[in-house]
């Protein structure tokens, strides 16, 4: 049986649709489209991205990747290229490997309907929502970060988020939320509506509750308390870990990069050899390229829930000089590249910033 907002709520669609059409975003580049690839597109670059990060991104994989059919038939290399410096490289891969199965499965044409959506890779079932609302007028309910904290304050939804079920039940009121009439037309302009009051004025610790169209409506408002919800009791602890890395140089400024394992961090890109400690690094290397081994300044690498305390290390190597047997095998694959094929290929933010430091 369908939850039903309550009489008071009953206005909440309206509301947002209204302020959406004269106060919400309404001219960002993936907007006032109903092209599936460029929203779809979209939505996965913004997963725990700010909009003024993803501009630039977005512009480069379209302006690369013009449709679907192009983005499948590339490389995974080139994908990744792309995507480095945006982070949760997990992304690119299963934007890649979505393109694939779009093209493979679906004839090159994205599913029409929510539920189909979400049997492709990377696709949640917030993401698949808002496509099916821009592109096609489905009558479905987004539930990102931004919009968990909207619905949470107007409807005081206390129970904590931490718990599935509870979540659940947030997932069923939403629906209840929706519009019910004329869809095609209301579903897109109400889900960018809930977007943009949670990016703009209904923030975290400071919302703007003065300038929200729906503060009368706001149960979080009347309390005097929206910053308490949503109510969410477990949290990911951060974490630490230390890493050395070896830089291995040619006279020609070319280095070593070693391509990672899908798993872990920095799965699948190419990246200085990357090992425990500074201990093991030297233990890999023979005895007349240890006294040629100088130490760099470490630094720190801020991920959302780990700190990485990089070491790096560089070796200067003769141009005819190989790369140690003990630091290359089947599960680190490398070669040696130069300056001018750096910006081509998936490299972890920190690394491309430390190699052009020096280019």
């Amino acid at each position: 049986m369908k939850e039903k907002p309550s009489r008071s709520l009953q206005a909440f669609s309206g509301e947002i649709v209204r302020w959406q059409a004269s106060h919400g975003r309404n001219s960002l580049p993936w907007q006032n489209t109903r092209d599936p690839y460029r929203v779809w597109l979209s939505e996965i670059m913004l997963q725990q991205t700010q909009v003024a990060t993803v501009l630039d991104y977005y512009a480069r994989f379209l302006q690369r990747f013009p449709t679907v059919k192009e983005l499948a038939a590339a490389s995974e290399d080139e994908v990744l290229g792309l995507w480095s410096g945006l982070g949760y490289y997990s992304r690119a891969r299963n934007l890649h490997k979505c393109a694939q199965d779009v093209m493979a499965l679906h004839g090159g044409r994205f599913p029409g309907t929510a539920e189909q959506l979400q049997t492709l890779p990377g696709i949640g079932r917030s993401t698949a929502a808002a496509i099916a609302s821009f592109c096609f007028g489905e009558r479905v309910a987004i539930l990102d970060g931004n919009v968990k904290r909207v619905l949470t304050r107007v409807l005081g939804f206390s129970a904590d988020l931490a718990q599935s079920a509870n979540e659940r039940a947030l997932w069923a009121q939403a629906v209840a939320l929706l519009p019910d009439q004329d869809l095609p037309d209301t579903m897109p302009r109400y889900t960018q509506g809930l977007m943009d009051l949670g990016a703009t004025i209904c923030a975290g610790r400071q919302p703007q509750c003065l300038l929200c169209p729906v503060q009368k409506l706001c149960r979080g408002f009347a309390e005097g308390n929206p910053c308490t919800y949503p109510v969410k009791t477990r949290k990911l602890k951060r974490t630490a870990q230390a890493l050395s890395l070896l830089w291995a140089r040619k006279p020609d400024g070319s280095v070593w990069l070693e391509k990672r394992s899908s798993k872990g961090i920095w799965g699948g890109l190419y990246c200085l050899p990357v090992f425990e400690s500074d201990d093991a690094l030297t233990a890999d290397l023979p005895p007349s390229l240890r006294e040629r081994l100088d130490p760099l300044p470490a630094f720190v690498h801020v991920l959302t829930h780990k700190d990485l305390h990089l070491s790096p290390w560089i070796a200067g190597f003769r141009a005819e000089q190989s790369m140690p047997k003990a630091v290359v095998s089947p599960e680190r694959p490398g070669a040696w590249f130069g300056p001018a094929e750096w910006s081509a290929l998936g490299l972890p933010a920190p690394i491309r910033k430390l190699l052009e430091q020096d280019a």
